[in-house]
């Protein structure tokens, strides 16, 4: 299957980078003013094809390795990406879980779906409002979505999002102190309706960040030349910064298997409760690794391995931020 990168560079050829360029500029000042849009980002299909050139890899860098986190937990077969553009989530899902066979992507721009269904014809793309019915799918996928709503409707769409999915609920913000907040909030409200926190925290309670901290993690892209050009960039990748919550229907966990609905996955590594998660990037001085971890107890704090711990320090040394700790044995 062609990747997302060769379908990009294809559909950006024929546009001029100097309309390009100018449609990003602005769209990018209107992303980080961190207001509710009052109509939409995106109007005509320049504004569409430039979006696509500078959010479409980090966008899809980011929700890519949320879903990696969910290994085997689920099985999709049909997904719903609500506010999904050009459908950087759609490649993302479909990377990481080959199974799907239904792909919809729902957003209130046309020009966008337009652009996305040449670059993945196999999905459908359907014009959506906000407060229009979802129809019923394994998983539904929110990426940066909630920042563009007001507080209502941001909880009208988490709600609804939790009734219309029967694997799992996927929501992808901003890395900043106000996505973790939506996220906690969309979390929230997920557990009350009967979800189980599948990542990134290993526990269902309130969150054990305190201060000034908030979870966030980080994707790596390497930008091609064009992209670099576009955000007039010097370096050839960047670091997309995220915070999210990935939910699943109860899992029930005997000694060597878990079970979801209509899914039974064999496992032998511990259940999810039994792990913590490596909240930054770990910090490396001679024999000693130091991991900021969020523990099942809900606490969060330095986990230091020494190299006399043998195979455990070898765990330390290969975890990298948003890892589950410790890591499952070979």
């Amino acid at each position: 299957m062609t990747d997302l990168r060769e379908a990009l560079d294809r559909l950006l050829e024929p546009v001029p980078p100097k309309r390009l360029a100018e449609s990003v500029q602005r769209l990018i000042a209107d992303y980080r003013s961190g207001r509710p849009a009052d109509e939409p980002l995106i109007r005509n299909m320049v504004d569409a094809t430039a979006y696509a050139a500078y959010r479409m890899p980090a966008t899809h860098a980011a929700v890519g390795a949320v879903l990696a986190q969910l290994g085997e937990r689920v099985d999709p077969r049909s997904i719903l990406d609500v506010g999904g553009g050009s459908g950087a989530a759609t490649w993302a899902a479909l990377e990481q879980f080959p199974g799907i066979q239904e792909m919809t992507v729902l957003d209130q721009v046309p020009e966008a779906l337009k652009l996305g269904q040449r670059m993945l014809p196999r999905a459908t793309w359907q014009e959506w409002h906000l407060g229009e019915p979802l129809s019923t799918v394994d998983m539904v996928l929110v990426s940066y979505v909630l920042g563009e709503l007001t507080e209502d409707a941001q909880r009208d769409l988490v709600e609804a999002a939790g009734a219309a999915a029967e694997q799992a609920v996927v929501i992808v913000e901003p890395g900043t102190p106000l996505g973790y907040r939506r996220i906690l909030d969309a979390r929230d409200r997920l557990i009350a309706g009967g979800w189980t926190v599948a990542a990134p925290c290993p526990h269902q309670q309130a969150c054990g960040m305190t201060g000034k901290d908030w979870c966030h993690f980080t994707a790596r892209i390497n930008r091609s030349a064009l992209h670099r050009r576009l955000k007039a960039a010097e370096l050839g990748y960047e670091d997309e910064k995220f915070s999210y919550v990935a939910v699943t229907k109860d899992v029930a966990v005997t000694k060597d298997v878990a079970v979801t609905k209509d899914v039974a996955v064999t496992t032998d590594v511990a259940a999810p409760n039994e792990r913590g998660r490596v909240v930054r990037h770990p910090a490396f001085r001679k024999g000693l690794v130091t991991l900021q971890v969020c523990n099942p107890d809900t606490t969060v704090g330095p986990t230091l391995v020494s190299k006399r711990e043998g195979p455990r320090y070898k765990q330390a040394r290969d975890a990298q931020w948003g890892d589950e700790w410790p890591q499952a044995s070979e």
